[in-house]
């Protein structure tokens, strides 16, 4: 079993910066990848960012050059860094990850931008 603890988030102003962080224990040898999706009020889950084992990463369009997403391999944390965060941006942020054909989440971080 793997486990995803998930820390960062919280109330920032528009145009300010977050940065996520998720740490997974349990069985994490073979990780495919790390990553984030996020919940808004009323909307599906959305991809935000991964990242896999060799270093890809794939970002949704609308956080392209303003998220960025890295990895600590060997502690098995990821993270995500927001900056210029918009209203838009605003939901629940869940860290994911994929091994061995299987997907694990956290339980969610709220992220709420807001003036």
């Amino acid at each position: 079993q793997v486990q995803l603890v998930e820390s960062g988030g919280g109330l920032v102003q528009p145009g300010g910066s977050l940065r996520l962080s998720c740490a997974a224990s349990g069985t994490t040898f073979s990780i495919y990848s790390m990553g984030w999706y996020r919940q808004a009020p009323g909307k599906q889950r959305e991809l935000v960012a991964t990242t896999t084992n060799g270093g890809t990463t794939n970002y949704a369009d609308s956080v392209k050059d303003r998220f960025t997403i890295s990895r600590n391999n060997a502690m098995n944390v990821v993270y995500l860094q927001m900056n210029n965060l918009k209203p838009e941006d605003t939901a629940v942020y869940y860290c994911n990850l994929n091994r061995r054909g299987s997907e694990y989440w956290g339980q969610g971080t709220q992220v709420t931008v807001s003036s």
